[in-house]
């Protein structure tokens, strides 16, 4: 452990309510450089198509991540002394400019790999993910291990636009940012604009694991399917907060009935474990549907998840 590495503030001498909010209370910094993981907000919902809010998807859970202590109960991993993590802002965007909003989310996330960090993303819309992945995948295409309600790969909405947040896996796939052979969907559920809806993503090799699947399977088995779907290369992770049911994630843009619990969440993000995960994204927390913060709340837990997943397998490769 180095105590060189940021530390979070310590509730038990500055209150969870007091001082700049930041993620997991870490120190703001202006640059990733020196860092393991950068954690990183992205403001923008261009891509929505119904109830917008996500824009202020990363204020809301950086409020939420004050209640994040040190140490997972479960791993005991204590990701702030084992690698160096800060927030580094969000990244700059347009809101009234989709195609401008992309570029800069791209080059946002680029100048974050540049220096050597791992973007931690909180959204932002689902179509955030495609910007992220042009920048992760500039060189080659990664897998995908991606939880939602929805497969969001959709063609187009409202004439020919191609750009929304139920497309982008789509653009990826057409983009060669993803390998849809090593690309597993899990918790898709709710109604769908047309039978073969999905069709497209299962003949590109896309591994869809419907609600009705994983409920049948439980976690354990289905993510050892998702390991193997993986295989070892180089993964990035997505995590829409609407696969968690309403009933405890309201405050989301696409709500759909039967979805995970928060529980079932945490294990499933717990079992990521051993992967070679290279990014990863919370998105579509929209707070103006929010209710007590708890679906802000449910991001910023699923943050810490996934930072303690990934601060455990750099920290182990960093002792190799």
């Amino acid at each position: 452990m180095d105590s060189s590495y940021n530390q979070p503030v310590d509730a038990t001498k500055v209150p969870r309510f007091a001082g700049i909010s930041t993620f997991m209370r870490l120190p703001a910094v202006d640059s990733a450089a020196g860092l393991d993981i950068a954690l990183a907000g992205i403001p923008w919902d261009g891509g929505t198509t119904n109830r917008a809010g996500a824009r202020h998807g990363p204020r809301s859970m950086r409020d939420q991540s004050t209640l994040m202590r040190r140490v997972h109960h479960v791993s005991k991993i204590e990701p702030f002394s084992v690698v160096n993590i800060a927030d580094v802002g969000d990244i700059g965007v347009n809101p009234i400019d989709l195609h401008d909003a992309l570029t800069r989310i791209k080059t946002g996330v680029a100048d974050i790999l540049q220096h050597g960090a791992l973007p931690l993303i909180a959204g932002g819309d689902h179509l955030t993910t495609l910007p992220v992945l042009r920048a992760v995948a500039k060189r080659r295409p990664v897998a995908l291990i991606h939880f939602d309600a929805h497969s969001d790969t959709n063609d187009t909405y409202f004439g020919n636009n191609p750009f929304t947040h139920g497309t982008p896996f789509r653009r990826a796939i057409e983009e060669g940012l993803i390998n849809p052979h090593r690309t597993v969907q899990i918790g898709i559920r709710g109604s769908i604009y047309a039978a073969d809806e999905h069709d497209w993503a299962q003949q590109q090799g896309v591994r869809i694991i419907y609600m009705e699947e994983f409920v049948r399977r439980g976690a354990a088995e289905v993510m050892r399917e998702a390991h193997k779907i993986v295989a070892g290369a180089p993964a990035y992770v997505s995590f829409d907060i609407d696969c968690i049911d309403p009933s405890m994630a309201p405050g989301t843009g696409t709500p759909e009935l039967g979805g995970f619990t928060t529980r079932e969440a945490q294990d499933l993000v717990r079992r990521l474990a051993g992967l070679d995960i290279i990014g990863a994204d919370v998105v579509e927390v929209a707070p103006p549907f929010d209710l007590a913060g708890i679906t802000a709340l449910a991001g910023a837990t699923i943050m810490y998840e996934l930072l303690c997943v990934i601060a455990a397998e750099i920290s182990k490769r960093n002792q190799r």
